[in-house]
């Protein structure tokens, strides 16, 4: 399940490599941080150094501070199921915004990292949760998950729903007071990366089994922002963009999938590869906004499966950003980290469930 030397020699002489994407000094200094970090505790037999690993964590987490922040928006942690170590970190503003004056929408976040790597302390991604709280309007519940290899398929996507199983049982956010009231008839689901990945399933999932039976929570719809898919091929933007984009290559990719997959499974089995065949996608499958970047190498798996979802009848939106590499958003300096913010409000507030607002 590696990348060969076959892969390399085609990804060499396949279509044409476009230049490095121009990115400024403190993003490309941060992406070399990110890259050298996931290569210095990925092992060659496909486990994660976890002694280095906890020193990388050390360096990259930021403590919840339950004071607000510029944007007003404050973060704690809540345990949710301490015997196998599930926790989330709540970001919510101080106080409900004045107006209008209706209870907030709640994103259930899932950090990227190849299911392996990461958790919602890690920098990037508590900035990127503070960013959705404060511009798109809701309450972030970001799932510290179980990872791999040590905790291997469907280790993570049951995390996931027993999250939001956790969260019904609740009655809403636990940590928050009367001040900051929660609408969990509109819960959305986010996560980039094996994040994505995990959102859909979960969603599938959810909708299936426990959407009916459900006291108050219900997602009304999803984003995979540059979601983790794959197979056995390797795609014409894997092969062109091998060497040229961030963050993402065949080896780490196949690394991730190896990782997480089944021991001896293949990087077709259904948690990596989705298609009209093994979607099986639940009738109330909720709304999904893709969120795909041009110079991410896994945007041609990426297409295919919001055109599996359009196939299969489900509502869907592409939201492409033609510049963007693989974890863009979670880059404030970058334009498109603030317009992907913007699409996804317009399309929280165009599927929520609760549009009246109080008197």
């Amino acid at each position: 399940m590696e990348a060969t030397n076959a892969d390399q020699g085609a990804a060499a002489g396949g279509a044409k490599k476009p230049p490095p994407p121009q990115l400024p000094l403190w993003t490309r200094l941060q992406l070399a941080g990110l890259t050298a970090a996931i290569d210095a505790v990925e092992r060659r037999d496909r486990t994660v150094n976890r002694c280095l690993y906890s020193v990388v964590d050390r360096l990259l987490s930021a403590r919840a501070d339950p004071r607000p922040d510029k944007a007003g928006v404050r973060c704690f942690d809540v345990g949710m199921y301490p015997d196998r170590g599930v926790w989330a970190r709540v970001f919510a503003p101080a106080a409900a915004p004045a107006e209008p004056r209706r209870p907030m929408p709640v994103i259930v976040y899932f950090h990227g990292g190849g299911f392996a790597l990461f958790s919602p302390a890690i920098g990037p991604f508590n900035g990127v949760c503070r960013r959705l709280c404060s511009e798109v309007g809701a309450v972030v519940v970001s799932v510290n998950y179980r990872l791999a290899p040590e905790h291997r398929w469907p280790a993570a996507y049951d995390d996931g729903v027993d999250a939001l199983r956790f969260l019904d049982a609740s009655g809403g956010v636990p940590g928050l007071g009367a001040d900051v009231p929660v609408d969990l008839a509109s819960c959305f689901l986010a996560g980039e990366s094996a994040g994505g990945n995990i959102v859909h399933h979960v969603a599938n999932r959810w909708a299936r089994e426990w959407q009916p039976s459900a006291r108050t929570l219900r997602v009304a719809g999803i984003f995979p922002v540059q979601p983790y898919f794959g197979g056995e091929e390797r795609t014409e933007s894997e092969l062109r963009l091998e060497g040229v984009a961030p963050v993402v290559n065949l080896r780490r990719s196949d690394f991730s999938w190896t990782a997480f997959l089944p021991v001896g499974a293949s990087r077709d089995h259904p948690a990596a590869h989705v298609t009209d065949e093994n979607a099986d996608l639940a009738e109330d499958f909720p709304p999904a906004m893709v969120v795909i970047g041009g110079f991410d190498p896994l945007m041609d798996w990426q297409r295919r499966y919001a055109d599996v979802l359009r196939r299969k009848g489900k509502k869907v939106v592409v939201d492409e950003f033609p510049d963007a590499f693989h974890g863009f958003y979670g880059f404030p300096e970058l334009p498109d980290a603030t317009k992907v913010l913007q699409d996804m409000k317009a399309f929280v507030e165009s599927n929520r469930a609760t549009l009246k607002t109080s008197a």
